[in-house]
């Protein structure tokens, strides 16, 4: 079998996600990328300048994690070196979702702090997610920042760009941007209103016990 009809599984599990990124509105038609490591010396990635409502498995490509593009009449991400240097750096990353929904990107672009401690599920999953200072979009220099800040916090906010985050699988990554853009919207709406009622201290830690 010809390397570019390999992984079809995981590739279509790429490309699915993908299309629903999009569908959720989290990303624009050409933006953000997703990728899920295969192995120590394997990881699929979405493309360039492809349609990511119409995603297709054949469309992901295969890279070696020392960036050998292993289908060459495929054009991966222009961020495939950024997720690289993820999958490095820490080695319990198996899925990296990166995108530009509308209201946590906001935040990257005023450098203000989403509220995570609204809701339970926010602080649960979220965590206190981390502004990391700006670099062009598919630079070594990105690659090189990203890779720094991910041992600090798995959901990243990058300045005046996108949100990236990681986890054990594409269900966890996809997962803590979606609920990532909830805390977003509602950060603003109490900022807006004026009125907050987050959690306590108490509560918090008790969150962080039994969910971080």
């Amino acid at each position: 079998m010809e390397i570019k009809e390999k992984y079809k599984s995981e590739r279509k599990e790429v490309a699915r996600f993908m299309r629903r990124l999009y569908k959720h509105g989290l990303t624009t038609t050409s933006g953000g990328n997703i990728s899920l490591r295969l192995s120590e010396k394997l990881i699929v990635i979405t493309p360039s300048a492809t349609d990511k409502g119409r995603m297709r498995w054949k469309e992901v490509a295969i890279v070696t994690i020392f960036g050998e593009n292993l289908t060459p009449d495929l054009k991966p991400s222009i961020e495939t070196a950024m997720h690289l240097a993820i999958y490095k750096k820490k080695k319990e990353v198996f899925a990296i979702v990166h995108a530009h929904p509308v209201m946590a990107s906001l935040f990257t672009a005023i450098k203000a702090k989403i509220n995570t401690n609204l809701t339970a599920e926010a602080k649960a999953i979220l965590g206190d997610p981390l502004l990391v200072k700006y670099a062009v979009m598919g630079s070594v220099a990105l690659a090189d920042i990203v890779a720094e800040n991910v041992l600090k916090s798995d959901i990243l906010l990058l300045e005046n760009h996108g949100i990236l985050t990681t986890g054990s699988n594409l269900l966890q990554a996809f997962d803590k941007i979606e609920v990532l853009e909830n805390a977003a919207k509602m950060t603003l709406m109490t900022e807006m209103t004026g009125k907050r009622r987050p959690l306590d201290r108490a509560r918090i830690l008790e969150l962080e016990r039994l969910f971080r």
